[in-house]
């Protein structure tokens, strides 16, 4: 009785094992769980979405709504519209929102770089409402601004009413807020005041102590935004970057701050334990000139694109392989920059990324008189390379 146990069991394992399904199931990385009404992960790179629960839901997200504010603001300042070192004067619709602030006064004047860090690290609605006046000319405008910003970034599930916050009639999702969030990390400056802890203002007046604990506590943390409202909840979106990898971990509708931070360090730690940033490279030897027909080099040098790292699973970079395309020859002229082939980097059958292969330089064609010239010196022994 006991060896027929014994059978049984062995042949239960061995079809467990060999099982595609069953395979699949024990790779498989497990997902983690998180409270919140709503919550994403995404890849900052590729945007490319790693976890999500109920991601499209329409939610008031609270002072995450500053994230668009800053946006804004980071690309006016791009376009030479506004200056870290340009100081603005608060107005009093600005002086008298309420809520999370720096108590700035009417006529007081503060330095944009100083209201950027007043926003990211306090969630300073004056500030923001700063910001917002100087960039459009006042709050109503400046919404417009933002939604209009929401809409081309595809952000289908959001309506801004306002530049902080405060009002929880209006909506986005977590998808959404991850869409603007990963648009913001792409303003490298913007870490310079997400990732402050602590700081002061009006030369060690005022200090400042960022929202975000994930900053102290979080190792890679860059950022990004906490919000919170009786209606909204506690919100938050958290980004953070590991070994190349960046990722931003979105969760709203929490009960707590701690189910919030815990959540999204959930995310986090899911992120980096399972997926890695493959960053391919081409050797010059895998290369091989092209021979140039008809032209005034024999041969013409390829160079290959900038290869944009891939988003992979931890273990998967050994299954990838790289196919150069290559043609035999080419026709005289070549431009500088020409396409000449491609490199194709595969995982099995299926085709993650392809990107160009160029001509280094230009190979002009020859023409009568030169060719005339070339077979007069070579005649004469007299042709130099």
């Amino acid at each position: 009785m006991k060896w027929k146990i014994r059978c049984i069991s062995f042949l239960c394992a061995a079809v467990w094992l060999c099982c595609p399904v069953c395979a699949a199931t024990e790779s498989a990385p497990i997902l983690p769980d998180v409270g919140g009404e709503s919550a994403v992960l995404i890849d900052l790179a590729s945007g490319d979405v790693l976890f999500e629960k109920n991601a499209d839901a329409r939610l008031p997200i609270a002072s995450v709504t500053k994230i668009m504010t800053l946006l804004l603001t980071m690309e006016a300042i791009d376009r030479h519209l506004l200056g870290y070192d340009d100081t603005l004067t608060c107005s009093p619709e600005a002086a008298s929102l309420g809520g999370s602030q720096i108590w700035l006064e009417a006529g007081e004047t503060m330095t944009v770089d100083d209201l950027l860090k007043a926003v990211a690290v306090v969630s300073a609605n004056d500030a923001c409402a700063v910001l917002a006046e100087a960039l459009a000319g006042s709050i109503e405008g400046f919404v417009q601004q933002m939604n209009a910003r929401a809409a081309e970034l595809g952000m289908e599930n959001t309506q801004f009413l306002d530049c902080c916050g405060l009002n929880d009639d209006a909506y986005s999702s977590a998808r959404d807020v991850a869409i603007m969030s990963r648009e913001l990390m792409k303003h490298k400056r913007i870490v310079n005041y997400t990732t402050i802890w602590m700081d002061t203002l009006r030369g060690g007046e005022s200090e400042l102590t960022n929202t975000n604990k994930l900053i102290r506590f979080y190792d890679g943390a860059t950022g990004l935004k906490t919000g919170t409202t009786s209606t909204a909840g506690h919100c938050l979106s958290a980004t953070a970057e590991r070994g190349g990898l960046g990722l931003c971990a979105v969760i709203l509708g929490c009960e707590t701050t701690d189910e919030r931070f815990g959540g999204a360090r959930k995310m986090l730690d899911y992120g980096f334990a399972n997926y890695t940033q493959y960053a391919p490279a081409t050797e010059e030897t895998v290369l091989s000139r092209v021979p140039v027909l008809h032209g005034t080099q024999p041969e013409v040098t390829p160079v290959a694109d900038a290869a944009v790292p891939l988003l992979l699973r931890r273990g998967e970079e050994a299954q990838i392989t790289t196919e150069v395309t290559l043609p035999k020859d080419v026709e005289a002229p070549v431009l500088k920059g020409q396409v000449l082939g491609a490199i194709t980097l595969k995982k099995g059958e299926e085709t993650l990324a392809s990107y160009a292969v160029r001509a280094a330089a230009a190979v002009e064609r020859v023409d009568f008189w030169r060719a005339l010239r070339w077979l007069w010196q070579e005649m004469s022994g007299s042709r130099s390379t």
